[in-house]
Protein backbone atom coordinates (compact mmCIF):
# COMPACT_ATOMS: atom_id res chain seq x y z
CA UNK A 1 0.00 0.00 0.00
CA UNK A 2 1.28 3.22 -1.05
CA UNK A 3 1.64 6.08 0.95
CA UNK A 4 -0.34 9.08 0.41
CA UNK A 5 1.48 12.46 -0.28
CA UNK A 6 0.79 15.14 1.76
CA UNK A 7 -1.38 18.11 -0.24
CA UNK A 8 1.10 20.63 -1.52
CA UNK A 9 -0.33 23.52 0.66
CA UNK A 10 1.06 21.15 3.83
CA UNK A 11 4.41 21.47 2.35
CA UNK A 12 4.65 24.99 1.51
CA UNK A 13 2.81 26.31 4.87
CA UNK A 14 5.77 25.51 7.45
CA UNK A 15 8.17 27.83 5.20
CA UNK A 16 5.34 30.81 4.96
CA UNK A 17 4.51 30.63 8.41
CA UNK A 18 7.28 33.15 8.94
CA UNK A 19 5.88 36.04 7.09
CA UNK A 20 4.28 38.13 9.50
CA UNK A 21 0.46 38.62 7.60
CA UNK A 22 0.08 42.12 8.31
CA UNK A 23 3.45 43.41 7.53
CA UNK A 24 3.94 41.50 4.37
CA UNK A 25 0.87 43.29 3.13
CA UNK A 26 2.28 46.90 3.81
CA UNK A 27 5.77 45.67 2.41
CA UNK A 28 4.10 44.01 -0.79
CA UNK A 29 2.01 47.79 -1.50
CA UNK A 30 4.94 49.61 -0.76
CA UNK A 31 7.12 47.69 -3.45
CA UNK A 32 4.26 48.18 -5.94
CA UNK A 33 3.63 51.61 -5.52
CA UNK A 34 7.39 51.98 -5.81
CA UNK A 35 7.59 49.54 -9.30
CA UNK A 36 4.78 51.44 -10.48
CA UNK A 37 6.85 54.96 -9.91
CA UNK A 38 9.87 54.03 -11.69
CA UNK A 39 8.59 52.26 -14.17
CA UNK A 40 7.51 56.31 -14.99
CA UNK A 41 10.90 57.79 -13.47
CA UNK A 42 13.04 54.86 -15.13
CA UNK A 43 11.49 55.01 -18.86
CA UNK A 44 14.87 56.45 -19.73
CA UNK A 45 17.12 53.86 -18.28
CA UNK A 46 16.39 50.57 -19.48
CA UNK A 47 16.68 47.59 -17.25
CA UNK A 48 15.89 49.70 -14.03
CA UNK A 49 12.26 47.88 -13.47
CA UNK A 50 14.31 44.36 -14.30
CA UNK A 51 17.14 45.34 -11.76
CA UNK A 52 14.68 46.08 -9.09
CA UNK A 53 12.56 43.25 -9.24
CA UNK A 54 15.97 40.99 -9.09
CA UNK A 55 16.70 43.36 -6.07
CA UNK A 56 13.30 43.04 -4.52
CA UNK A 57 14.13 38.76 -4.93
CA UNK A 58 17.51 38.82 -3.71
CA UNK A 59 15.75 41.19 -0.81
CA UNK A 60 12.82 38.70 -0.27
CA UNK A 61 15.02 36.03 0.05
CA UNK A 62 17.13 37.78 2.89
CA UNK A 63 13.83 38.47 4.63
CA UNK A 64 12.86 35.39 4.36
CA UNK A 65 16.69 33.88 6.29
CA UNK A 66 16.07 36.54 8.50
CA UNK A 67 12.67 35.50 9.80
CA UNK A 68 13.94 31.91 10.48
CA UNK A 69 17.01 32.82 12.14
CA UNK A 70 15.93 32.91 15.93
CA UNK A 71 16.42 35.96 18.66
CA UNK A 72 18.10 33.46 20.89
CA UNK A 73 20.74 33.04 17.46
CA UNK A 74 20.71 36.92 16.75
CA UNK A 75 21.90 37.72 20.30
CA UNK A 76 24.72 35.48 20.13
CA UNK A 77 25.82 36.71 16.24
CA UNK A 78 26.17 39.87 17.77
CA UNK A 79 29.11 40.73 18.65
CA UNK A 80 31.04 38.87 15.75
CA UNK A 81 28.84 40.61 13.11
CA UNK A 82 30.01 44.15 15.20
CA UNK A 83 33.46 43.50 15.61
CA UNK A 84 33.33 42.08 11.75
CA UNK A 85 31.58 45.46 10.80
CA UNK A 86 34.19 47.77 12.89
CA UNK A 87 37.04 46.20 11.70
CA UNK A 88 35.79 46.69 8.00
CA UNK A 89 35.23 50.04 8.27
CA UNK A 90 39.17 50.04 9.66
CA UNK A 91 40.70 48.57 6.62
CA UNK A 92 38.33 50.83 4.62
CA UNK A 93 40.36 53.82 6.22
CA UNK A 94 43.83 52.67 5.63
CA UNK A 95 42.81 50.63 2.05
CA UNK A 96 40.10 51.25 1.06
CA UNK A 97 38.62 52.27 -2.73
CA UNK A 98 38.20 55.55 -3.59
CA UNK A 99 35.06 57.27 -5.76
CA UNK A 100 34.71 60.70 -6.65
CA UNK A 101 36.58 61.96 -3.59
CA UNK A 102 34.87 59.12 -1.02
CA UNK A 103 36.75 56.30 0.60
CA UNK A 104 33.76 54.09 1.07
CA UNK A 105 34.59 50.65 -0.06
CA UNK A 106 36.54 47.63 0.24
CA UNK A 107 37.55 44.99 -2.74
CA UNK A 108 37.82 41.66 -0.73
CA UNK A 109 37.68 39.97 -3.56
CA UNK A 110 34.46 41.48 -4.57
CA UNK A 111 34.06 45.33 -4.10
CA UNK A 112 31.42 45.99 -0.33
CA UNK A 113 30.71 49.05 1.41
CA UNK A 114 31.17 47.54 5.08
CA UNK A 115 29.08 51.08 6.58
CA UNK A 116 26.00 49.59 5.21
CA UNK A 117 26.54 46.19 7.80
CA UNK A 118 26.48 48.49 10.59
CA UNK A 119 22.94 49.66 10.02
CA UNK A 120 22.01 46.73 11.26
CA UNK A 121 24.81 45.21 13.37
CA UNK A 122 24.64 48.76 15.17
CA UNK A 123 21.59 48.23 16.92
CA UNK A 124 22.12 44.18 17.35
CA UNK A 125 25.22 45.45 19.22
CA UNK A 126 23.55 47.20 21.11
CA UNK A 127 20.55 45.48 22.30
CA UNK A 128 22.48 43.12 23.45
CA UNK A 129 24.54 45.01 25.26
CA UNK A 130 22.01 45.99 27.04
CA UNK A 131 20.32 42.67 27.64
CA UNK A 132 23.63 41.36 29.49
CA UNK A 133 23.40 44.49 31.47
CA UNK A 134 19.53 44.27 32.15
CA UNK A 135 18.61 45.29 35.74
CA UNK A 136 22.23 47.07 36.37
CA UNK A 137 21.78 50.31 34.23
CA UNK A 138 24.16 52.88 35.57
CA UNK A 139 25.61 56.07 33.86
CA UNK A 140 28.66 54.41 32.99
CA UNK A 141 26.54 51.73 30.86
CA UNK A 142 25.32 54.60 28.60
CA UNK A 143 29.10 56.01 28.80
CA UNK A 144 29.87 52.87 27.03
CA UNK A 145 27.42 52.32 25.13
CA UNK A 146 27.84 55.77 23.24
CA UNK A 147 31.30 54.83 22.74
CA UNK A 148 30.28 51.68 21.11
CA UNK A 149 28.51 53.43 18.83
CA UNK A 150 30.60 56.85 18.17
CA UNK A 151 33.36 54.71 17.19
CA UNK A 152 32.03 53.03 13.99
CA UNK A 153 29.51 56.29 13.56
CA UNK A 154 32.89 58.29 13.53
CA UNK A 155 34.39 56.06 10.91
CA UNK A 156 31.50 55.97 8.44
CA UNK A 157 31.30 60.24 8.35
CA UNK A 158 34.89 60.30 7.73
CA UNK A 159 34.85 58.34 4.81
CA UNK A 160 32.81 61.07 4.27
CA UNK A 161 29.77 59.33 3.88
CA UNK A 162 27.25 61.76 6.22
CA UNK A 163 23.90 60.13 5.06
CA UNK A 164 24.80 56.47 6.51
CA UNK A 165 26.69 58.29 9.25
CA UNK A 166 23.69 59.71 10.76
CA UNK A 167 21.43 56.75 10.03
CA UNK A 168 24.07 54.23 11.77
CA UNK A 169 23.89 57.19 15.10
CA UNK A 170 20.58 57.21 14.75
CA UNK A 171 20.17 53.39 14.44
CA UNK A 172 22.17 53.24 17.39
CA UNK A 173 20.57 56.54 19.22
CA UNK A 174 17.35 54.63 19.42
CA UNK A 175 18.54 51.73 21.23
CA UNK A 176 19.82 54.05 24.11
CA UNK A 177 16.63 56.05 24.21
CA UNK A 178 14.97 52.97 24.20
CA UNK A 179 17.09 51.29 26.78
CA UNK A 180 16.29 53.75 29.33
CA UNK A 181 18.07 57.06 28.88
CA UNK A 182 17.42 59.83 30.93
CA UNK A 183 15.48 62.84 29.49
CA UNK A 184 18.01 65.11 31.59
CA UNK A 185 20.35 63.62 29.75
CA UNK A 186 18.33 63.75 26.42
CA UNK A 187 18.30 67.68 27.23
CA UNK A 188 21.99 68.12 27.95
CA UNK A 189 23.16 66.39 24.55
CA UNK A 190 20.74 68.82 22.94
CA UNK A 191 22.74 71.68 24.60
CA UNK A 192 25.81 70.51 24.13
CA UNK A 193 24.93 69.73 20.23
CA UNK A 194 23.71 73.11 19.43
CA UNK A 195 26.86 74.69 21.56
CA UNK A 196 28.75 72.50 19.12
CA UNK A 197 27.51 73.64 15.88
CA UNK A 198 30.66 76.28 15.02
CA UNK A 199 33.12 73.56 15.42
CA UNK A 200 31.03 70.84 13.72
CA UNK A 201 31.22 73.45 10.88
CA UNK A 202 34.34 74.11 10.85
CA UNK A 203 35.15 70.32 10.20
CA UNK A 204 32.82 69.56 7.45
CA UNK A 205 33.67 69.05 4.22
CA UNK A 206 33.04 71.67 1.17
CA UNK A 207 29.93 70.26 -0.24
CA UNK A 208 27.90 69.53 3.10
CA UNK A 209 29.04 73.24 3.85
CA UNK A 210 27.26 74.29 0.30
CA UNK A 211 24.15 71.84 1.37
CA UNK A 212 23.23 73.28 4.12
CA UNK A 213 23.38 76.86 2.69
CA UNK A 214 21.53 75.45 -0.45
CA UNK A 215 18.82 74.36 2.64
CA UNK A 216 18.81 78.05 3.33
CA UNK A 217 18.65 79.81 -0.10
CA UNK A 218 18.31 77.12 -3.40
CA UNK A 219 18.00 80.28 -5.25
CA UNK A 220 21.34 81.38 -4.91
CA UNK A 221 23.02 79.23 -7.13
CA UNK A 222 19.69 77.68 -9.52
CA UNK A 223 21.73 76.65 -11.72
CA UNK A 224 24.75 74.93 -9.43
CA UNK A 225 24.14 73.40 -6.41
CA UNK A 226 20.58 74.52 -5.75
CA UNK A 227 19.21 73.30 -9.12
CA UNK A 228 18.22 69.56 -7.15
CA UNK A 229 15.97 70.92 -4.35
CA UNK A 230 14.91 73.93 -7.10
CA UNK A 231 13.72 71.22 -9.32
CA UNK A 232 12.10 68.78 -6.86
CA UNK A 233 9.87 71.22 -5.29
CA UNK A 234 8.63 72.44 -8.13
CA UNK A 235 7.74 68.72 -9.32
CA UNK A 236 5.72 68.32 -5.90
CA UNK A 237 4.00 70.76 -6.20
CA UNK A 238 3.23 71.09 -9.74
CA UNK A 239 1.16 67.62 -8.75
CA UNK A 240 -1.47 69.74 -7.24
CA UNK A 241 -4.24 67.51 -5.34
CA UNK A 242 -4.77 64.75 -7.69
CA UNK A 243 -1.43 64.61 -9.50
CA UNK A 244 -0.90 64.81 -13.38
CA UNK A 245 -1.60 61.15 -13.84
CA UNK A 246 0.79 58.04 -14.18
CA UNK A 247 3.17 58.71 -16.94
CA UNK A 248 2.23 62.54 -17.46
CA UNK A 249 4.79 64.31 -15.01
CA UNK A 250 6.58 66.95 -17.27
CA UNK A 251 9.15 67.32 -14.72
CA UNK A 252 9.81 63.60 -14.81
CA UNK A 253 9.99 63.45 -18.19
CA UNK A 254 11.56 66.66 -19.60
CA UNK A 255 14.50 65.73 -17.13
CA UNK A 256 14.74 67.93 -14.85
CA UNK A 257 14.58 65.92 -11.67
CA UNK A 258 17.90 64.60 -11.00
CA UNK A 259 18.74 61.37 -9.26
CA UNK A 260 14.53 60.76 -10.03
CA UNK A 261 15.14 57.16 -9.92
CA UNK A 262 16.66 57.05 -6.49
CA UNK A 263 17.21 59.23 -3.76
CA UNK A 264 14.78 61.75 -5.53
CA UNK A 265 12.13 59.08 -6.44
CA UNK A 266 9.36 60.69 -4.42
CA UNK A 267 9.47 64.01 -6.50
CA UNK A 268 8.03 61.61 -9.32
CA UNK A 269 5.04 59.91 -7.46
CA UNK A 270 4.07 63.66 -6.03
CA UNK A 271 4.10 65.39 -9.81
CA UNK A 272 2.20 61.72 -10.95
CA UNK A 273 -0.09 61.76 -7.52
CA UNK A 274 -1.00 64.73 -6.09
CA UNK A 275 -1.26 65.25 -2.54
CA UNK A 276 -3.68 62.37 -2.72
CA UNK A 277 -1.13 60.34 -3.26
CA UNK A 278 0.93 61.21 -0.64
CA UNK A 279 -1.49 60.92 1.80
CA UNK A 280 -2.07 56.89 0.64
CA UNK A 281 1.69 57.08 0.84
CA UNK A 282 2.21 58.26 3.98
CA UNK A 283 -0.49 56.04 5.59
CA UNK A 284 1.35 53.05 4.63
CA UNK A 285 4.34 54.11 6.01
CA UNK A 286 2.22 54.91 9.35
CA UNK A 287 0.91 51.78 9.31
CA UNK A 288 4.54 50.23 8.56
CA UNK A 289 5.92 52.20 11.78
CA UNK A 290 3.06 51.25 13.30
CA UNK A 291 2.94 47.03 12.80
CA UNK A 292 6.57 47.46 14.08
CA UNK A 293 6.05 49.57 17.07
CA UNK A 294 2.71 46.71 17.95
CA UNK A 295 6.07 43.87 17.07
CA UNK A 296 8.18 45.79 19.69
CA UNK A 297 5.63 45.91 22.25
CA UNK A 298 4.74 42.62 22.70
CA UNK A 299 8.19 41.16 22.39
CA UNK A 300 9.06 38.70 25.00
CA UNK A 301 12.64 40.35 26.06
CA UNK A 302 14.78 43.20 26.26
CA UNK A 303 16.96 42.22 23.71
CA UNK A 304 14.00 41.88 21.10
CA UNK A 305 12.55 44.71 22.06
CA UNK A 306 15.22 47.07 22.04
CA UNK A 307 15.96 45.57 18.34
CA UNK A 308 12.56 45.99 16.92
CA UNK A 309 11.75 49.49 18.50
CA UNK A 310 15.63 50.63 16.83
CA UNK A 311 14.81 48.58 13.18
CA UNK A 312 11.29 50.46 13.01
CA UNK A 313 12.06 53.85 13.91
CA UNK A 314 15.41 53.10 11.48
CA UNK A 315 12.11 52.66 8.83
CA UNK A 316 10.60 56.30 10.10
CA UNK A 317 14.52 58.28 9.71
CA UNK A 318 14.75 56.95 6.18
CA UNK A 319 11.26 57.96 5.18
CA UNK A 320 11.35 60.94 7.36
CA UNK A 321 14.79 62.35 6.13
CA UNK A 322 14.46 61.30 2.08
CA UNK A 323 10.77 63.42 2.33
CA UNK A 324 12.22 65.95 4.35
CA UNK A 325 15.47 66.58 1.80
CA UNK A 326 13.33 66.54 -1.13
CA UNK A 327 10.66 68.53 -0.04
CA UNK A 328 13.80 71.31 0.65
CA UNK A 329 12.87 70.99 4.71
CA UNK A 330 16.66 69.26 5.54
CA UNK A 331 19.96 69.05 3.63
CA UNK A 332 20.39 66.64 0.74
CA UNK A 333 22.31 63.68 2.64
CA UNK A 334 21.87 60.28 0.15
CA UNK A 335 18.63 58.74 2.15
CA UNK A 336 16.77 56.38 -0.31
CA UNK A 337 13.01 56.01 0.02
CA UNK A 338 12.57 53.08 2.25
CA UNK A 339 10.94 50.20 -0.03
CA UNK A 340 10.51 52.40 -3.25
CA UNK A 341 14.00 54.10 -4.63
CA UNK A 342 16.02 52.05 -6.75
CA UNK A 343 18.82 50.12 -5.42
CA UNK A 344 20.30 46.89 -4.02
CA UNK A 345 22.27 47.55 -0.96
CA UNK A 346 19.60 49.42 0.85
CA UNK A 347 16.80 47.33 -0.08
CA UNK A 348 18.65 44.65 0.89
CA UNK A 349 19.25 45.52 4.39
CA UNK A 350 15.81 46.78 4.99
CA UNK A 351 14.88 43.56 3.57
CA UNK A 352 16.55 42.11 6.58
CA UNK A 353 14.97 44.55 8.81
CA UNK A 354 12.24 43.42 8.21
CA UNK A 355 12.82 39.85 8.03
CA UNK A 356 14.21 40.46 11.93
CA UNK A 357 10.81 41.98 12.67
CA UNK A 358 9.45 38.90 11.04
CA UNK A 359 11.11 36.75 13.13
CA UNK A 360 10.70 38.36 16.70
CA UNK A 361 6.88 38.18 16.10
CA UNK A 362 7.10 34.77 14.95
CA UNK A 363 9.21 33.44 18.12
CA UNK A 364 7.13 35.33 20.77
CA UNK A 365 4.16 33.13 19.16
CA UNK A 366 5.68 30.09 19.27
CA UNK A 367 6.52 30.57 23.31
CA UNK A 368 3.22 31.78 23.78
CA UNK A 369 1.99 28.23 22.18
Amino acid sequence: MSLQRPPLWQIIKPHLVVFDGALSLILFLLLSVGIVTLYSAGMNFPGRVEDQLRNILIAFIVMWIAANVSPQTLLRFAVPVYTVGVTLLIAVALFGIVKKGSRRWLNIGMVVQPSEIMKIAMPLMLAWYFQKREGLLRWHVFLIACLLLIVPAGLIIRQPDLGTGLLVLAAGFYVIFFAGLSWKVLVGLAIAGAASLPVVWSVMHDYQRQRVMMLIDPTSDPLGKGFHIIQSTIAIGSGGITGKGWLMGTQTHLEFIPERTTDFIFSVYSEEFGLIGNLVLLLLYLLLIGRGMLITANAPTLFTRLLAGAITMIFFTYAFVNMGMVSGILPVVGVPLPFMSYGGTALVTLGLGAGILMSIQRHRKLVQT
